[in-house]
């Protein structure tokens, strides 16, 4: 097979973010080399490509087909020894990881912007995931950025142009082997070693009703093969369940703005048990109980506290961790149960050294994020068939087990609010001009309530080392209350500003989180400005 050097010049924008290289699909789609250089930036990096295993697939958003077989060109280019390719160029980001992890890969691409919207107009995306299946530390991603801005070459085979990446299958392309798999299998594996299917079944066959929306994500064969072929739900639980290239229109970003109908339906009206929705690439799932949504804070503390009611983590949970804006609740389980407690900025990968070292088994964060040391990647469908457990092992409902919850530890009231597509420069001026009045603003009084401590939340990692500062602004105040403001890193358009808001409170559980925390609100207003800064008077997402 014919390998050819190809020249090509540098882009100055291929820095990745929180979760891998995020562009409009047009940029990716009408760039000349811009997959390419990316994929050769992160293999040059990486090194020892020749003769290592590598997977490749994603969320089969729009321009997934075509970004397939350019990554995989270059694969091959490089000499890898073998490419394991999900059908139809389809998996998960959690199975991505589990493939990683069970086949021994030397690492892998995952095609996917997450929750972004997709199709032509939408929102394309490449994450590199490393060999122990979780996203590329900050360390590798300064090196690939850097590696970005000067790279002059790629490798490229000419792929033939009868390879089917829709069917299972292997054949060998040059020195490469070309494996397509089944992207389910792995992944439903693991999952049936770690939760009691039995046990979750015979609550699914008992009139248990409930409902599974994949909006039209990669998530939903793997629902419909775990939740009704293996779990025996009946079929139709799985709704929107083929993945379509513009997610039919949707934007696959399971909250209760995004998933008003299904809101409506569980919360509001009652008419079913359960019911959960999944991103675009599976690894975030909102949970929703008949009468109450769950506050992704509150499913956390909730699944770590309950651990043992699964079997794949019966008696060993020795710590757990959180990203620095979620709420507080996991630190106070953590506290009753005597578990070491890390604290770290957001993305997954500040999760994967503690994972390895054994340091945590659960971890979590705000955004419907949240997963174990079964893999390296938050999972959503996991986190569903976990509160399928804990339902089938205790009897009860969803708004009973948190209630109990809330009745031990006290309610950490929690909402994000999303300034979308704001100025950058406005938001980056805001940023950095409170971020230069930190040290003078403890002791003053914000609506009567006196701020404690007010600070730029700075990471230590204690297992490598490494630092990340910068990570956000957070501000405590004395009545036990909290306001975080940080920059997002998964937009790709304009700026994104989340501003969450929580507090602490014993009385009064039943209180949606927007009446208790109207007061943290009024704060997190004067102390934002919407108006004035972004023209802005109220937040486009509310979760």
């Amino acid at each position: 097979m014919e390998i050819r050097t190809v020249a090509t010049v540098p882009w100055d924008d291929q820095r990745p973010g929180t979760s891998g290289l995020r562009k409009k699909t047009r940029v990716f789609a009408g760039r000349p080399h811009y997959v390419e250089n990316f994929v050769q930036s992160v293999l040059d990096v990486v090194g020892e490509v020749a003769g290592a295993t590598f997977v490749l697939g994603g969320d089969g958003r729009h321009f997934a087909d075509e970004a397939l077989r350019r990554t995989l060109a270059v694969l091959v280019g490089n000499r890898a020894g073998r490419v394991i390719v999900g059908e139809r160029g389809l998996f998960s980001t959690p199975a991505v990881s589990c493939v990683i992890r069970r086949r021994g890969a030397r690492g892998g691409f995952v095609l996917t912007a997450s929750h972004n919207p997709g199709g032509p107009d939408g929102d394309f995306g490449i994450k590199y995931n490393v060999g122990n299946g979780g996203p590329a530390p900050e360390s590798l991603t300064r090196r690939i950025h850097a590696r970005t801005r000067e790279i002059r070459r790629y490798f490229l085979a000419e792929l033939p142009p009868d390879l089917d990446l829709a069917r299972r299958g292997t054949r060998r392309v040059g020195e490469t082997v070309v494996e397509v798999v089944d992207p389910v299998a792995d992944y439903a594996e693991m999952l049936e070693g770690l939760f009691d299917f039995a046990a979750i079944r015979r609550l699914l066959e008992g009139g248990f009703r409930m409902a599974f929306d994949a909006l039209h994500g990669v998530t939903g064969p793997y629902a419909r093969h775990v939740l009704e072929a293996r779990l025996g739900a009946p079929p139709g639980t799985v709704r929107r369940g083929d993945p379509r290239p513009d997610f039919g229109g949707l934007h696959p970003d399971p909250n209760p703005t995004r998933c008003r109908e299904l809101v409506r339906e569980v919360v509001e009206e009652g008419r079913l048990d359960f019911a959960a929705a999944c991103d675009g690439d599976g690894d975030r799932a909102m949970i929703l109980g008949r009468g109450i949504f769950v506050s992704p804070c509150d499913g956390i503390a909730v699944l770590a506290d309950r651990a043992d009611l699964a079997p794949g983590y019966r008696g060993r949970i020795r710590g757990v961790a959180r990203s620095m804006p979620t709420s507080r609740a996991l630190d106070r389980v953590a506290a009753a149960r005597g578990w070491d407690l890390y604290e770290t900025p957001t993305g997954w990968k500040f999760f994967g050294s503690l994972l390895d070292a054994g340091r945590i088994q659960i971890c979590g964060e705000e955004s419907f994020g949240i997963g174990s040391d079964h893999l390296r990647e938050k999972d959503g469908l996991w986190a569903v068939l976990f509160w399928l457990q804990i339902l089938a092992a205790g009897g009860g409902d969803v708004a009973g087990v948190l209630r109990a919850h809330w009745r031990r530890y006290g309610r950490d009231w929690f909402t994000r609010h999303d300034y979308e597509g704001v100025d950058p420069a406005a938001a980056t001026a805001l940023v950095e001009e409170l971020r230069g009045r930190l040290s003078g603003l403890p002791g003053t009084v914000w609506g009567g309530v006196r701020l404690v401590r007010a600070e730029d939340f700075a990471y230590r990692d204690p297992v490598t080392g490494e630092e990340a500062v910068h990570q956000g602004l957070r501000f405590l105040f004395a009545d036990d209350s909290r306001i975080t403001l940080r920059l997002s890193g998964t937009g790709t358009e304009g700026a994104t500003l989340r501003v969450y808001l929580e507090r602490h409170g014993r009385e009064d559980l039943d209180r949606p989180p927007a009446t208790a925390l109207a007061a943290v609100a009024a704060r997190a207003r004067a102390l934002v400005e919407p108006r004035r800064r972004f023209g802005r008077d109220a937040p486009d997402v509310v979760t």
